[in-house]
C-alpha cells in the first residue's frame, strides 16, 4: 500500500481497524473524496455512488486530491475491493438498486461489486453539526432572554433590525427599478434572479448573478404604458420641485424616526430609561391614593346622610297620616 511497493506488515493491516476505516471514510465523505449524487431512498435523501467509481479513485485518485499524510495509498485494485468490502460489512455503506430516476431502493444483495451502486451510510465526522446544533440552542436561549438584556444591547439589535429591513427593502426596490428600465427596452433583466426561489438552497439563491434574455414577444403596448407613465412621472419630480423635494425629506424623517424608534413608541423618554427598573410606587403617588381613598369614604358617608334624612321625613309622614285617619 506504500508508494514504494514495500509495504510493511502494519501498512496492510492498517485498514482492518475500524477506527481507521472511520478516518478513511472522513476524507471519503469530504469535498476531496470521490463525486457522489443525490437521491431519495426510503423517503431520505441519501448520496450514492457506483463501485467501479470509489475503486477508481481509491487506486487513482483525481488529478488534484489532497491524499491524507496518514493514510496509506492502495497499490492495485484488489486491495481497494477488500477495503470496500469492509465498508459494506461494517455498515459504513450498502448496495442499493436504482428505481427510477433519482429513487433507490436497499438491495438484497450485501457484497460489494464494481458494478453496483453503493449509498452511504457514515455521515462523517459530527463535531462540526455538534458544535453547530449547540450554537442553535445557546442563540435561542439568548433571544428568549430578551426582556433581561442590557439596554445598549437592546439598542443595537433594535439598529441591526432597522438597517436589514431597510437593505431589504433598497435591494428589492433596486431589482425592480432594473428590470423595469431593460423590459422597457424588450429584454429581461434580472439582478439575483433566483432569490426568492423556495425551492433552492441558501447558495443557490446567489446564483447566476445577473439574468439577461429576449422578452416574449406581444408585450410592446404594455412596454409603452410603463414607459409613459415612468417619463411622466420623471417630467413630474423635475417640473415640480418643491413637491418632489418634500417627498425626498419626508422619506429622511421616516428613516430618521425608524432609527430613532419614534414611529412605534408611545412612552416618554424616562419611561423608555426605567424600562429595565423594577416599578414601584413613589411616596406621592401612595399619598395619593390614600387621598382618594378618603374622598370617596366622605362622598359615602354624605349619601348616608341623605338617606337616613330621606327615610326619617317619609316615617314623620307616615305617622301623620295615621293620626288624621
Amino acid at each position: 500500500m506504500t508508494t514504494n511497493g514495500k509495504a510493511s506488515a502494519e501498512e496492510l493491516t492498517f485498514y482492518e481497524d475500524e477506527e481507521n476505516l472511520k478516518k478513511l471514510c472522513n476524507f471519503l465523505r469530504s469535498t476531496e473524496g470521490p463525486p457522489v449524487r443525490e437521491a431519495i431512498e426510503m423517503d431520505k435523501r441519501v448520496y450514492y455512488l457506483k463501485g467501479e467509481k470509489l475503486v477508481n479513485f481509491l487506486v487513482e485518485p483525481k488529478k488534484g486530491t489532497k491524499w491524507p499524510a496518514k493514510l496509506p495509498r492502495f497499490q492495485d485494485r484488489q486491495e481497494a475491493i477488500a477495503v470496500c468490502r469492509d465498508l459494506c460489512r461494517l455498515q459504513f455503506m450498502h448496495r442499493s438498486e436504482k428505481q427510477g430516476k433519482g429513487q433507490l431502493t436497499v438491495s438484497r444483495v450485501r457484497d460489494f461489486d464494481e458494478s453496483g451502486y453503493f449509498t452511504w451510510m457514515y455521515e462523517g465526522d459530527k463535531t462540526f453539526s455538534h458544535f453547530m446544533t449547540t450554537l442553535l440552542i445557546g442563540g435561542f436561549l439568548f433571544c428568549t432572554c430578551f426582556p433581561i438584556w442590557p439596554n445598549f444591547l437592546k439598542v443595537f439589535v433594535w439598529y441591526l433590525s432597522v438597517s436589514l429591513l431597510l437593505f431589504i427593502f433598497f435591494l428589492i426596490t433596486a431589482r425592480a427599478l432594473l428590470f423595469l428600465f431593460v423590459w422597457i427596452l424588450g429584454y429581461d433583466c434580472w439582478f439575483l434572479p433566483n432569490l426568492f426561489d423556495e425551492s433552492l438552497g441558501v447558495a443557490e439563491s446567489f446564483r447566476p448573478i445577473f439574468s439577461f434574455e429576449k422578452s416574449p414577444p406581444g408585450q410592446f403596448l404594455y412596454r409603452l404604458g410603463v414607459a409613459v407613465g415612468f417619463f411622466s412621472f420623471c417630467w413630474w419630480a423635475v417640473t415640480q420641485p418643491s413637491e418632489f423635494d418634500g417627498f425626498i425629506s419626508a422619506q429622511g424623517d421616516f428613516i430618521s424616526d425608524l432609527y430613532q424608534g419614534k414611529l412605534l413608541s408611545d412612552m416618554s423618554q424616562q419611561e423608555k430609561e426605567d424600562i429595565d427598573k423594577p416599578k414601584m410606587p413613589s411616596l406621592e403617588d401612595l399619598l395619593k391614593n390614600l387621598d382618594s381613598e378618603d374622598e370617596n369614604e366622605d362622598e359615602l358617608s354624605e349619601e348616608d346622610q341623605l338617606d337616613s334624612l330621606l327615610d326619617n321625613l317619609m316615617d314623620q309622614e307616615e305617622e301623620i297620616d295615621e293620626d288624621e285617619e
